[in-house]
């Protein structure tokens, strides 16, 4: 059960930030824009 929770944490975040973003971004700015959700 622990690892579904943190699974889900990560995609809802991963979610949250191409909404925001949307698409046509480096992957570095993802990365760091997934870190501050996180």
């Amino acid at each position: 059960m622990e690892h579904e929770d943190v699974t889900e944490k990560i995609i809802g975040c991963a979610y949250r930030v191409y909404n925001e973003m949307g698409f046509g971004f480096l992957e570095s700015v993802y990365e760091k824009c997934l870190l501050i959700e996180l």
